[in-house]
């Protein structure tokens, strides 16, 4: 991740480079058995937040049972991808041309492999934000609310895990390769429904989650006599004077951590020792970008991203590439958009192969979009009002270019779509009831989207 950190310190505007992350949970070693695993739960459980609130007794599964987020950071462009303006002069329209979808519409001729799949996805040309700003839009997007220097709103992953919990052993919410630095945290919930970071690219040489082995030179014998150990020892302290609530936190989350470690199926989730050439060929992993500004690396974050949802994970949130483009809009495209196309393409393609499409849904965002004309830089700028995602599964229509923008790609010209709409939506189709109210700081209630409706023309 180093090289890419360079390589985004010398593109994007000023806003985009100054990517401030959040101070992240740190985790020391576990003293007796040796596992930073095992404290990273740990202080899931006991870093709480002034702010906290608890979930719903029951459970309620929707359609879907996950999410997979494909995150584009930085503004991809729509005119050069899902929303291309033919007839619109070059100024606008910019320097490519179509492509036919199987379904009769168009996209971009920068995505001809999707184009062929669209029957299994939905374009969305009229999604509507409020600020072209990289961080308050990211922000806005992950969590449904602008920020305020009030209250810190979590983010969709961490509700999702607040109020459906785990599956299986796996934590509900993952990362890959890490969470976006603008895209906020917990917020008033507790930190046990933070991201799990792999901290590792799957599309790299040297792929091993973070964290998420036994110690080199140390047997599992060996682990298993110093868990019991520390099962003697925390239950003298039990005997004497300790808050038997903290430690059963704590001992529940090393066992987390002791299963994780000692699970094939869990390791199994995170490996792609069984995957098939033909499948990471299906995800376009032989394309490298033109100008090889962008590493290799997404056909395997996303194969990753399927193995989670497979293993019982519920959200699975993935980013790529540098879509901040303020100079060279063409070159820009050119260099990440053949990745992206077979990659979408393969994501959706396997998930029907799978069983897997009805049921998870794939979603593939940006913060906003760019403005109707290219300027004098041969880029575009940021542009809010009106923009594209993409989405497919989980109970979303199929093969449907929802919403229209304007002539010009500025504004919406019929349906338009505020992005509280398509996050409550998708909520609903999990069985989030996403007017419910969550406690911020125990007794102030705040809607988990306020003023979110459910867009029926996106929903099968």
């Amino acid at each position: 991740m180093n090289n890419m950190n360079d390589r985004r310190s010398k593109q994007g505007c000023a806003g985009f480079r100054a990517m401030s992350r959040r101070d992240l949970i740190t985790a020391g070693s576990l003293s007796a058995l040796g596992l930073s695993m095992g404290d990273w739960f740990r202080l899931q459980a006991a870093e709480k937040n002034a702010a906290f609130t608890m979930a719903s007794g029951s459970k309620k599964e929707g359609k879907a049972l996950s999410v997979i987020q494909l995150h584009l950071g930085g503004g991809m462009q729509q005119q050069e991808s899902f929303d291309p303006k033919p007839e619109a002069p070059v100024e606008i329209r910019g320097q490519f041309g179509v492509t036919r979808t199987n379904t009769g519409d168009y996209l971009s001729e920068n995505f001809p492999r999707a184009a062929k799949a669209f029957d299994k996805m939905t374009v969305i040309r009229s999604l509507m934000g409020k600020i072209p700003d990289h961080g308050q839009a990211t922000y806005h997007l992950f969590t449904g609310y602008t920020p305020t220097a009030v209250i810190d709103y979590p983010q969709m992953g961490a509700v999702v895990s607040h109020e459906l919990g785990k599956r299986t052993d796996l934590p509900p919410y993952v990362a890959i390769p890490k969470k976006h630095g603008f895209a906020g945290g917990t917020g008033f919930l507790s930190s046990a429904h933070g991201a799990f970071e792999t901290g590792s690219d799957p599309g790299g040489r040297n792929y091993k989650v973070r964290d998420f082995s036994i110690p080199e030179g140390t047997s599992l014998k060996r682990v298993d006599r110093r868990l019991a150990a520390r099962q003697i020892i925390e239950q003298r302290i039990r005997n004497l004077e300790a808050d038997p609530g903290k430690l059963n936190t704590m001992d529940g989350f090393y066992k987390q951590a002791y299963s994780l470690l000692t699970s094939p199926k869990a390791q199994a989730a995170f490996s792609l020792d069984d995957e098939t050439e033909e499948t990471k060929l299906l995800y376009g992993s032989e394309i490298t970008g033109l100008n090889k500004r962008h590493r290799k690396g997404l056909a395997e974050r996303l194969i990753v991203a399927r193995r989670l949802v497979e293993a019982g994970v519920r959200f699975v949130t993935v980013t790529y590439g540098i879509w901040d483009c303020h100079t060279d809009v063409k070159g820009s495209s050119l260099d990440q958009m053949p990745a992206l196309d077979a990659a979408i393409a393969g994501m959706v393609t396997d998930l029907e192969q799978r069983g897997l499409l009805d049921t998870t849904i794939f979603w593939v965002t940006t913060e906003f979009g760019r403005t109707p004309k290219v300027n004098r830089d041969g880029g575009r700028d940021h542009h809010a009002r009106c923009y594209s995602n993409l989405i497919a599964g989980g109970g979303f229509t199929r093969g449907q270019m929802y919403g229209t923008s304007d002539a010009i790609g500025a504004e919406p010209a019929k349906d338009g779509l505020p992005l509280e709409d398509l996050l409550f939506t998708i909520y609903h189709q999990l069985g989030i009831d996403a007017n419910k109210e969550l406690l911020a700081f125990g007794t102030r209630p705040i809607e988990i989207i306020d003023g979110g409706k459910l867009a029926k023309g996106l929903l099968a």
